[in-house]
């Protein structure tokens, strides 16, 4: 028998990497934000009551890092997958350091895809820093979050921008640590107001 033919039936499927894992379990949110539009969640999460559904901290967080992700989720024709892929990450991180800063949360997209891209980033940062004021967070924890998150965004386009950058993602998957891809960074600091906002209001 061939070594090619796998003996037990189907071969296995292949895992997905990290980055493509977590751009599942993002997707997998749509059903939160779906329930959200049905009316069975008070909404936002951060104005939960400890006798709503859903108001303990840990999931007042995660539903607020989704909340802040539905833009990103509503860039047409699903291109937000793009921030999982590294031959993307130059042109996406171009476009977001050009992206003037804005305040709203109520948006309209473009047809540019990159420049959706920025645009619903930083929109939701926009939903965390007005989340944090429902809840009553400390200020200082998100005063100039998206200068700081700049600064990230910076750091990793020099990452991509040195030779080699491609095998180096490669191996930072092959070791499971966690490569500078743009996905990344914005669902670690959506992560982290998001951890704030729910503490702020336990």
């Amino acid at each position: 028998m061939s070594w090619r033919v796998w003996p037990f039936g189907k071969a296995p499927a292949t895992l997905p990497d990290a980055p493509h894992a977590l751009l599942a379990d993002i997707e997998k949110g749509k059903r939160y934000l779906d329930e959200v539009d049905n009316g069975k969640w008070v909404y936002p999460a951060c104005k939960r009551t400890a006798s709503d559904a859903g108001a303990d901290k840990g999931e007042v967080c995660n539903h607020t890092r989704l909340e802040a992700m539905r833009y990103l989720l509503t860039v047409p024709r699903g291109e937000f997958r793009l921030l999982a892929e590294p031959d993307s990450q130059a042109a996406i991180l171009e476009a977001y350091l050009r992206q003037l800063p804005h305040d709203e949360t109520v948006i309209e997209f473009t047809g540019n895809t990159m420049s959706d891209l920025a645009i619903a980033v930083v929109a939701g940062f926009n939903w965390l820093t007005h989340c944090a004021s429902l809840a009553g967070a400390d200020r200082r924890k998100f005063s100039g979050t998206l200068n700081r998150f700049r600064k990230v965004a910076v750091s990793a386009q020099k990452w991509w921008e040195m030779e080699g950058a491609k095998a180096r993602y490669a191996q930072m998957l092959q070791a499971q640590q966690e490569p500078p891809l743009f996905l990344n960074l914005v669902w670690a600091d959506y992560g982290r107001l998001a951890g704030e906002i729910a503490a702020a209001r336990a």
